[in-house]
């Protein structure tokens, strides 16, 4: 949940806009100015201003004032350890305490603009998140984790000038290198082989995308075999991603490890609350249907890689001009552009340094643990934050399990495939049946300790002691003790983006991407915000939606970017769909897999008491769980 959407029911702007355009604090309301004393005319009749209404309410007693005192120590505690995750460059992690600090206070049930101390509490820190993440954005994506360079980004600048005996010796390794393409050397092959095994910059992206590999190596070496095509093809993530799920290119919208563009029909699902082109095992399916598709068009593997970046059509044409059907040919003639020209030579370039890493350096390649995780099928929406108390693991794992989620949370209308971490999925389904369906997205679900009381914790989760009562139906003086769990009848936090309307803009973004993200047509985008063009400046309020309105579908038949664009811009075709049937689908996956059709009862939702009461040890083993830092 990003903490900007928060902001917008408690804004002190004179417009919600103004704050989440960064403004400073909302100005107070001046008092009336005291009549002039020379003043012969009888003074109007003064309207009661507003300090003064204010001032007529109640005093707040002892108690509430402890209890705001309490919240703004908890705020400042969150907002401490999110300054020092900030200082320390772990973004996201400054992230999620300051999204912590924010919603301590909205959720409070306190009356935020009644309550002076507070109301300026929310204020400062407000500004100071406001201040820093501006400055994030100067530096970089702002409070989002950063996508490194692909080894392809980097090697724009390579020349063609090779030691002959540096050739001589790639040339000898060729004749070792085991590989299911008809791999070839040439100069600009070695020229390849010589940036990434010579240069830092070229040698440490290709070192990184080397050990994200190991992370979804054997994953896509089955989609490949499943679907018939050389192994080796695996490599084009080098050039798309460096083998990035989230990866995206802010100049063409194309997005994941393969880098599909936003248009254009291939089998990927994507829709406001998700998008499958971020899936690795989804999207490596379709990169191995569509790689299959182009060989079949041109009959050359080397021709079908040039394809995936260029285009099918404008190969057959420059196939058609010269009467080649050579990669080789159309490069040495011209009919190519610079980036598909050093698209080939960059990934055989790659597949022979993996072939032979301690050759040329890269003794040093460890490669990330494979990725593996319980899957449960929901057809319903629960928050991340629900599932993160449910199975004990932080949000932004599951987030980074969960790549193809748009929000933090599943979709509310279809099923989605939930990925959870290994050895998760029974005490899910055991724990998420005590939750109503209609509440998945909003309840949470804490496990009872020792010591904990009904009132203390309602006083974590600012909830009324009568509300968790009744919630797990006991009476507001009941002993918890035995008890496993608790649910939490949480009040739905407003959400990034509220009611879908608004959207911070960040560095990077264009209007074709942010349509795309949040599946819009791009007039439509224009049309609402008043623009023209595709550039827009970073920290932009940017509507998303018409208020009141059905979302409108992702235009599908949007112009083609031309062939000199960013890398995957021609990838418009539509290929065949794999005759492999859904629940097929779902036989062959490798990793271990649970069906989850949990539904909870909607008459009794308590959890009742157990005489077996679990510690909180689990729940402090959470912080040890912590995502690898090069993912």
């Amino acid at each position: 949940m990003n903490m900007r959407g928060k902001w917008l029911v408690f804004s002190g702007c004179a417009t919600l806009a103004v704050v989440l355009a960064g403004c400073g604090p909302s100005q107070p309301v001046k008092s009336p100015v005291a009549a002039n004393p020379q003043a012969t005319a009888p003074p109007l009749e003064p309207t009661a201003p507003v300090r003064t209404a204010a001032s007529a309410k109640p005093q707040p007693s002892a108690t509430e004032e402890q209890r705001v005192s309490q919240l703004i120590q908890q705020v400042e505690v969150a907002y401490a350890a999110g300054d020092a995750d900030y200082k320390r460059g772990d973004l996201p992690a400054a992230k999620v305490q300051f999204d912590h600090a924010v919603d301590m206070m909205l959720m409070s049930g306190i009356d935020m603009n009644g309550t002076p101390r507070l109301h300026d509490e929310f204020e400062r820190v407000v500004d100071d998140v406001n201040a820093l993440e501006m400055q994030a954005l100067k530096e970089g994506n702002g409070f989002v984790a950063p996508v490194e360079p692909s080894p392809a980004d980097v090697a724009n600048d390579v020349t063609f000038k090779v030691d002959p005996n540096f050739e001589a010796k790639a040339r000898a390794d060729l004749a070792t290198t085991k590989s299911d393409l008809p791999l070839v050397m040439n100069d600009y092959v070695a020229s390849f082989i010589n940036f990434f095994a010579n240069t830092q910059r070229g040698h440490n992206t290709l070192l990184h995308a080397f050990e994200r590999a190991g992370r979804y190596k054997a994953m896509i070496e089955h989609d490949l075999t499943e679907e018939g095509v050389p192994q080796d093809l695996i490599y084009l993530a080098v050039a798309e991603s460096g083998f990035q799920p989230r990866a995206v290119d802010r100049r063409s919208g194309a997005g994941g490890m393969w880098q599909f563009m936003p248009y254009g029909n291939y089998g990927l699902e994507r829709n406001r609350w998700i998008d499958q082109r971020f899936d690795p095992d989804k999207s490596t399916l379709a990169y191995a249907r569509y790689m299959k598709y182009l060989y079949d068009q041109l009959g050359d593997w080397y021709l079908a890689m040039a394809a995936y970046d260029h285009g099918a059509g404008n190969i057959q044409r420059a196939v058609a001009r010269t009467g080649y059907a050579s990669f080789w040919e159309l490069y040495k003639r011209g009919e190519l552009p610079a980036e598909t020209k050093n698209y080939v030579p960059e990934i055989l370039a790659a597949i022979i340094i993996a072939n032979h890493p301690r050759q040329y350096g890269f003794d040093d390649i460890t490669l990330d643990p494979p990725l593996v995780t319980d899957n449960v099928t929901v057809d319903y929406s629960v928050s991340l934050r629900l599932v993160s108390d449910i199975v004990d693991a932080p949000v932004e794992e599951l987030e980074a399990l969960n790549p193809s989620l748009l929000h933090s949370e599943t979709p509310p209308d279809s099923t989605f495939d939930l990925h959870l971490p290994a050895g998760t999925a029974s005490i899910f389904e055991q724990r998420i049946a005590e939750v109503p369906v209609a509440r998945r997205d909003s309840w949470r679900y804490h496990v009872v300790s020792e010591g904990d009381t009904l009132e203390s914790v309602a006083r974590e989760y600012h909830v009324s002691v009568a509300d968790l009562a009744a919630a797990n139906e006991l009476g507001d003086d009941a002993s918890i003790d035995g008890m496993e769990a608790l649910v939490v009848p949480e009040r739905r936090a407003p959400q990034y983006l509220g009611s879908g309307e608004f959207y911070l803009v960040r560095r990077g973004d264009t209007l074709l991407t942010i349509a795309d993200r949040f599946g819009v047509s791009l007039a439509d985008l224009r049309r609402w915000n008043h623009l023209r063009g595709n550039l827009i400046d970073a920290g932009h309020r940017l509507r998303v939606a018409a208020p009141a309105e059905a979302h409108t579908e992702y235009a599908s038949n949007r112009r083609t970017r031309s062939s000199s664009g960013s890398r995957g811009a021609s990838r418009t075709g539509d290929p065949p769909r794999s005759s492999r049937s859904r629940s097929s689908e779902a036989v062959r996956r490798r990793r271990t897999t649970h069906s989850s059709s949990t539904h909870a009862h909607t008459g009794s939702h308590a959890i009742t008491a157990r005489h077996t009461k679990t510690k909180n040890s689990s729940r402090k083993s959470s912080t040890k769980r912590q995502l690898d830092a090069k993912k």
